[in-house]
């Protein structure tokens, strides 16, 4: 057991309840005892911020011989570990099995009972489970890969140097990584009912019996979801006429009818107008179908946008150019317009996930220590939405091949028509391809499965390294799986290859060879 003091629960939201999972966490990635080094000469890279971004860069800094510090204020691992990614699956994880053993007797598996969610179990197997990752991302870890790890605010105080905890570090390259938080909407009433944010919904310890979600976008869809398969009454708030307005408009309208199935009311086309606490209830005045409405609930959970972390850091002391809600000003090689400072992950306001900013935070060790010329612009991201069925997207949209007149053919292969997704009840989805009109080349991918994630993986492979649908209906893949959708897409695109003209000389030569 530490015997460290507990971790402060105003500085730190995430660490509550301080249960023992949580009292871990902090020792791992906010040890009370930590003791900052004493900085000696000029760091090859300082980096500001240990999320996803900042740690990919000191870790691979590092790994090459460089000299290194660190500086991070609050948790180490950033959001993914604390408040995104780790917590979030977790729940997931145990709303997918909530559903499934509700379904069981579709599957002639009979559940004596009925089925009874724990949530405060839900939330203590989450606690564990993040402690258990964070080692990963712990101080320790990080200085003994040899980089200086200071805990503290960091704030430039020049064009090459930056101060924290009283001391300054003098710099040839920098990195600020300090992510974004959960946007704070200027809506009336938001103090008096205090609304949940990601960086406090996994704090919770009992499942509020009813919950307004605001925002229809991959946080909101995920969490409503997860909600109502534990039981809550949950009503989901969305500005516009569907969810997940960055993906195929059929794969959010799937989406959208299987959190219906699941519970989920909506309010769409709604905007919030004010909050109000009346009594033991919350609240939410909404303006939707051309009158005002209002939802009661016991709690309510914001999923609307993110604030770059771009204030306090003296970033117009070093020359650094911002805006408070777009983030750090950056070019395509991540530059700021500071030369000796770059940029990435989530602070510069593109491609907010995880993978993202790893792959950015490796474009900035070629480009700072060893004059690279990687750009932001040739990363190919995908991303995918863990709701069920999981909804995952790389490339160009329909949408967007129309906005930059780019003539496409499209090839949809329905999971109904796969016989492992058929035999698992997995049927509800499909598998998309755009490619260059008249060629098998892949421009875009979405992809709507119960693992879609892991599917898309095979796409973006095919994008990136230039695998158009013919080669992928060569490569001989295990049946049966939910992955061979892949394969038939390249089946439905050689089929086009049989115009009449090649039919003719097929029909000449079979009648020749006779």
């Amino acid at each position: 057991m530490s015997t460290t003091p507990d971790p402060d629960p105003e500085a730190f939201p995430a660490l509550q309840p301080l249960d023992p999972h949580n009292r871990e966490l902090a020792d791992q990635v906010h040890p009370a005892d930590w003791v900052n080094p004493i900085p000696e000469g000029r760091y090859n890279l300082v980096v500001i911020g240990a999320g996803t971004a900042g740690l990919v860069a000191a870790a691979g800094a590092a790994g090459m011989g460089a000299k290194v510090a660190l500086i991070e204020r609050g948790l180490m691992g950033g959001d993914c570990l604390t408040v995104g990614c780790v917590p979030s699956k977790a729940l997931l994880a145990a709303a997918r099995i909530a559903a499934t053993v509700r379904g069981a007797h579709e599957f002639g598996v009979r559940v004596d009972g009925s089925t009874q969610v724990d949530f405060p179990a839900i939330m203590r197997r989450m606690r564990k489970l993040r402690a258990d990752i964070s080692p990963n991302d712990s101080a320790a870890r990080f200085r003994d890969l040899g980089v200086d790890v200071f805990l503290g605010s960091a704030a430039f105080v020049g064009n090459d140097r930056v101060r924290v905890a009283g001391q300054t570090l003098v710099f040839q390259r920098a990195l600020i990584a300090t992510g974004a938080r959960a946007a704070r909407l200027p809506i009336p009433g938001w103090d008096e009912v205090q609304p949940l944010t990601n960086e406090t919904v996994f704090s919770l310890t009992e499942l509020p019996r009813r919950l307004t979600v605001i925002g229809g976008g991959p946080i909101g869809v995920e969490l409503a979801q997860a909600m109502a398969r534990f039981g809550s009454a949950v009503t989901l708030i969305e500005k516009g006429d569907r969810l997940l307005h960055r993906d195929d408009p059929q794969a959010a309208e799937l989406v959208h009818d299987q959190l219906r199935r699941d519970g989920v009311q909506f309010r769409m086309r709604a905007t919030v107008k004010r909050f109000e606490r009346r009594g033991n209830e919350d609240i939410t005045w909404i303006e939707c179908e051309g009158s005002e409405q209002q939802l009661a609930s016991d709690a309510i959970l914001v999923s609307a946008g993110r604030t770059p972390n771009v204030q306090g850091m003296g970033l117009e002391q070093a020359g650094v150019q911002f805006d408070p809600q777009s983030g750090v000003k950056v070019d395509d090689r991540l530059r700021t317009t500071n030369p000796r400072i770059y940029a990435a992950g989530d602070v510069i306001g593109a491609m907010q996930f995880t993978h993202a900013a790893d792959f950015m935070a490796r474009t900035v060790i070629g480009n700072s220590l060893f004059n690279g010329r990687s750009k932001l612009s040739s990363l190919l991201v995908p991303w995918c939405t863990y709701s069920s069925p999981e909804v995952a997207h790389v490339g160009i949209t329909a949408e967007q091949a129309t906005q930059q007149r780019i003539k496409i053919d499209t090839f949809t292969q329905p999971l109904s028509d796969v016989d492992r997704a058929v035999l698992e009840g997995q049927s509800i989805g499909f598998v998309r391809v755009h490619v260059r009109q008249g060629t098998d080349k892949i421009l875009g991918a979405t992809v709507v499965a119960e693992n879609a994630g892991d599917l898309i993986s095979q796409l973006t492979t095919a994008i990136q390294h230039g695998l158009g649908l013919k080669k992928i209906a060569s490569v001989i893949h295990p049946y049966p799986t939910q992955a061979d959708a892949i394969r038939k897409l390249g089946d439905q695109y050689n089929r086009t290859r049989l115009t009449p003209w090649v039919r003719h000389l097929i029909d000449r030569w079979l009648r020749f060879s006779r």
